[in-house]
């Protein structure tokens, strides 16, 4: 029988004819991991370019023009998407008719910091480099690849994420255009070393009012010093608990933080109040106002009827959602396995407007904000590939990989949040 040529089963590989087949498998399997590794290498340079273009950018939050300007026009220069421009924020779609659609978005700003790029061979460092331009470059480069995509895709570049709600990018476009945002699953790219985070915690912003009596220093015994009696309060957030909720094979994990605290009247007057504003992060099986009646009867003891506890702000939680079949493709596809976002993201956004979202982009989470901020080609590209395979093949057809693409990056991982298993 004369055997076919060409592929793993076709002739020996060149410089190798007399090859037993495991061994012409086995070098057959070699060159095409050179291949793909060559590939990657392309794509590679291709994301830390269009990074490195961001990042040039200043983009501070409510000054995102000129980067929204340079996106738009690139944007508008593919003729397979549909682009609008509502204030500076972007949204660009495929229309293909298709029955299922992912919205996949990203913030345009940053917060304050030094100016500046520097580009290494593996990574691209400067200000938003993690916090999430490296995420808008895999956005950018999936719009001006995904030319027929399996599912229609939605790409949204949105301003003023780092500040607050109200200003938000994505509540302007949801007030003006709400169809735009409209898919059966939305993927924020923040940064999650290319591991999928589900879900998020909610937040509670919190004020404690102590009440004293003023007296004199000198004689302080005929006064209550509203400062000694958060003694007792500090000591009970320091030493509570962690509580723990595990929710689709996720454990998320609260946490309640004093970040401020003022009073005194002056240097010889025991002061009769004190505020301490806290921080509560609590886990999606709880709304707002549940976490604040539970946090209420926890410290219940410590705050008299003469004290005050008010809820300043709140953001909502949003759940896992991981038995979406698009999210479980995700998972699959990215080879790792899902942890708990234990921050506060845009998918609880999502969430409210009846869309399961999740995180999934290039990026340690522990990097953002600060000094020295990078993002590197490894994560870059494990999330444009997990990605695209996810739109061009739809979420019933992605597999598993075969090996974690771009392992060492997955397996680093920042362990900043709470593993789904």
């Amino acid at each position: 029988m004369t055997r076919a040529t060409g592929g793993v089963f076709g002739a020996s590989p060149a410089g190798h004819p007399e090859l037993p087949d495991g061994a012409r498998v086995r070098v057959a399997s070699e060159q095409h991991a050179v291949r793909e590794r060559t590939a990657d290498a392309g794509l590679g340079s291709d994301l830390l370019d269009r990074t490195e273009r961001l990042v040039g950018v200043p983009s501070l939050s409510g000054e995102e023009a000129t980067l929204a300007d340079l996106l738009e026009g690139e944007l508008r220069a593919a003729s397979h998407l549909r682009v609008f421009r509502i204030g500076d924020n972007l949204v660009a779609r495929t229309e293909l008719g298709r029955p299922e659609r992912v919205v996949l978005a990203g913030h345009l700003d940053t917060v304050p910091g030094a100016q500046g790029v520097r580009r290494e061979p593996d990574r691209v460092v400067g200000l938003g480099a993690a916090d999430m331009k490296g995420g808008l470059a895999v956005l950018w480069w999936l719009a001006a690849v995904s030319t027929a995509p399996s599912v229609d895709a939605t790409f949204v570049f949105y301003t003023c994420e780092e500040v607050s709600h109200e200003r938000s990018g994505l509540e302007e476009v949801y007030r003006t255009r709400p169809e735009l945002l409209a898919g059966d699953v939305a993927l924020l790219l923040e940064p999650t070393a290319a591991i999928v985070e589900a879900g998020c915690q909610g937040v509670l912003h919190l004020e404690v009012v102590l009440a004293g009596r003023r007296a004199h220093t000198a004689r302080p015994w005929t006064g209550v010093n509203a400062i000694h009696r958060l003694a007792p309060l500090l000591a009970a957030i320091s030493n509570r608990p962690t509580r723990e909720v595990p929710l689709d094979g996720c454990t998320y994990r609260e946490a309640l933080e004093a970040v401020d605290v003022s009073g005194g009247i002056a240097g010889n007057v025991v002061p009769d109040r004190v505020r301490l504003s806290l921080n509560h992060r609590f886990a999606p099986d709880r709304n707002a106002e549940g976490a604040s009646e539970a946090l209420a009867r926890e410290l219940g003891e410590l705050i008299g009827p003469e004290d005050q506890l008010v809820v300043r702000s709140t953001a909502p939680a949003a759940r896992p959602e991981l038995s979406h079949p698009a999210l479980a493709a995700l998972v699959r596809a990215s080879g790792s396995p899902a942890r708990a976002k234990l921050g506060w993201t845009d998918v609880a956004r999502f969430a409210g407007w009846g869309t399961p979202a999740a995180n999934f982009g290039p990026g340690e989470p522990t990097l953002a904000h600060t000094a020295g901020e990078w993002v590197s080609r490894d994560d870059l590209v494990s999330t444009a590939t997990t990605l695209r395979a996810l739109l061009e093949r739809g979420w019933s057809e992605v597999p598993a990989p075969t090996a974690s693409p771009l392992a060492a990056s997955q397996e680093r991982g920042s362990g900043e949040e709470g593993l789904c298993r």
